[in-house]
């Protein structure tokens, strides 16, 4: 149970810290953070949790790197499923958390800062640029998440290097996609938003999932000496 507690309470830190951020200060007037400001705060949710929690857990915080460390062969099969169950009730805590906040000035929500293709798109790219995207990034994520946990990378630095990617990954593609690599994220905000967000989140949950799959078999050939 502490480590499925933990899952729930890093996941709902990255959900109330990084969409957050964009729902109630990427715009603000004058002192808004802009896309750099949302890009870092997602990135320290999971810096700041891999450190205080990542003993307990492993700071997974994500649906696709559980799957993915599970493919890679770093996670055992009879947690997957109660990770997965923690980290998406743990994002739903989070919006809820959010959605009180935001709401509390007489506010709507917006988008919420849910993710989405086409004319829900930031930059309005197509579903296939979006589906390609959120793929190659959730792969990138998780390849860095598997090389910079292998045994023989330096110690220490995992959490720098998973929190500095998962910066670089949004400045990427906030503007394709608002950015997923997280089902539990996506997951979390549509269900608020309704409508054309519970519509297009197939997607986020399909892409991420194919990435981190992919990113398991490549890490698990490259770094066939790690032990299982």
């Amino acid at each position: 149970m502490k480590k499925f507690t933990a899952e729930f309470i890093g996941t709902m830190w990255l959900v109330l810290g990084g969409c957050g951020s964009a729902v109630l200060a990427a715009g603000f007037p004058d002192v808004g953070i802009g896309l750099l400001g949302v890009a870092f705060a997602f990135g320290l949710t999971v810096l700041t949790i891999a450190y205080s929690l990542g003993h307990i857990s492993g700071a997974h915080l994500n649906p696709a790197v559980s799957i993915g460390l599970w493919i890679g062969g770093r996670f055992s099969t009879k947690e997957l499923v109660p990770y997965i169950v923690a980290q998406v009730l743990g994002g739903i805590a989070g919006a809820g958390i959010l959605y009180v906040i935001a709401t509390g000035n007489g506010s709507s929500i917006g988008d919420f800062a849910a993710n989405g293709f086409g004319e829900h798109s930031p930059g309005k790219y197509s579903l296939m640029a979006c589906f390609v995207t959120e793929v190659v990034m959730t792969f990138m994520f998780l390849l860095i998440i598997l090389g910079s946990t292998y045994s023989k990378a330096p110690a220490g630095f995992a959490g720098l290097a998973i929190g500095l990617a998962l910066t670089l990954i949004h400045l990427i593609s906030i503007p394709v996609t608002n950015t997923s690599v997280n089902p539990a994220r996506s997951i979390s905000q549509a269900l608020f938003v309704g409508g054309w967000a519970m519509e297009q989140l197939w997607l986020f949950i399909v892409a991420p999932v194919i990435g981190a799959v992919l990113a398991g078999l490549v890490a698990k050939f490259l770094m066939k000496d790690e032990e299982n």
